[in-house]
């Protein structure tokens, strides 16, 4: 047998390492999947030195009439929206290249050192699905750690990269955060890729004895995190968020229809519960949906009545307490005696 053809089903679950040519004819919208097909060859048993992995965008002529590069920039800005990254490509309408590269797979574009050019989700999502494939107990073993655990690995610093800790916090409002504080409790990156490249260790690595400040620097870290959250956007969170602006789209809306039978009691709850209370994430993708695809808005009203009705817009706590952030885990790195 010489040619396998599938869909996109034979992409998960099969070990295909006596292929090293894959051939791509329908382009993903999800980034992950095309890693995800080169999973399925890049196995153990592989015996050739280099595997080929082909991507084919339309002709000139179709593309003219199905307008892909348009539809897949439209693709990337609602995934912007929705997962919060700042890739350079979301920028550009126009840099068709940087599209071109996403689905030739240009060398390099998901392993170099500048966030502009990775696909964090998918990254996060891989480092996952290849320590899982390597022990199918870790699926079972991590979702069951309590939140706080800490652990400390050898490190070795340099003037960008000193000595400090690593901390994963789920604020007060849901959102996942990650920080990288020095030993004097300062920040080193904003880069989350690059916090995650940090993090990064083979399953053998020996956890070292914590450094005598690691929970000093963890608690500097979630003071770090909470207080940018709050200068970033206040209550409402980000600027750019579907929360901040719905609330802002829908307060001037109702000033405009004041004293008019469209300002109903509904509409008024539901902006008040999305001032008082983070969104579902179904509701913050469905809003960053329609807030791109430039939805009214009185449709916008209609939009956060009907997900209210539903129980489906805000996760409302009737506690008069403020959520907590949680810190889900950290990492120490610490030199190791002797510069090791």
């Amino acid at each position: 047998l010489r040619v396998v053809v599938a869909t996109d089903v034979l992409s998960e679950g099969q070990n295909l390492q006596d292929c090293n040519i894959i051939v791509t004819f329908d382009q993903p919208w999800a980034i992950i999947r095309l890693i995800q097909r080169a999973g399925r060859v890049d196995r153990i048993g592989q015996k050739s030195d280099r595997i080929l992995c082909y991507s084919f965008l339309p002709a000139d002529g179709v593309e003219r009439i199905i307008r892909l590069r348009a539809r897949v920039r439209t693709r990337l800005r609602e995934n912007a929206e929705v997962v919060g990254t700042d890739e350079a490509f979301f920028e550009d309408d126009r840099n068709d290249q940087a599209v071109r590269d996403l689905f030739t797979e240009k060398a390099g574009i998901f392993d170099a050192d500048d966030d502009t050019e990775v696909d964090l989700a998918s990254y996060a999502w891989q480092i996952w699905k290849n320590a899982t494939d390597a022990n199918h107990e870790l699926a079972k073993i991590i979702p069951a750690l309590p939140n706080v655990v800490y652990s400390t690995r050898p490190h070795r610093p340099t003037a960008d990269q000193p000595e400090g800790a690593l901390v994963y916090l789920r604020t007060a409002d849901g959102n996942d955060a990650l920080a990288w504080v020095n030993r004097e409790g300062r920040s080193v990156t904003e880069s989350q890729f690059a916090i995650l490249k940090a993090a990064e260790c083979a399953a053998d690595t020996p956890a070292l004895e914590r450094h005598p400040d690691h929970h000093e620097m963890v608690r500097k870290a979630v003071e770090m995190i909470v207080e940018e959250e709050k200068s970033v956007g206040g209550q409402l969170g980000r600027p750019s968020g579907a929360r901040f602006r719905t609330y802002e789209r829908l307060k001037n809306y109702i000033e405009s229809i004041r004293g008019t039978l469209f300002e109903t009691p509904e509409l008024l709850k539901a902006v008040d519960d999305i001032y008082k209370f983070p969104l579902l994430q179904s509701a913050t993708d469905t809003l960053n949906r329609q807030l791109k695809s430039g939805i009214s808005d009185p449709d916008l009203a209609q939009l956060v009545v009907g997900l209210r009705a539903d129980n489906r817009l805000c996760r409302v706590s009737e506690e008069e307490e403020a959520a907590e952030p949680r810190i889900i885990c950290s990492l120490g790195l610490r030199q190791t005696t002797g510069g090791h």
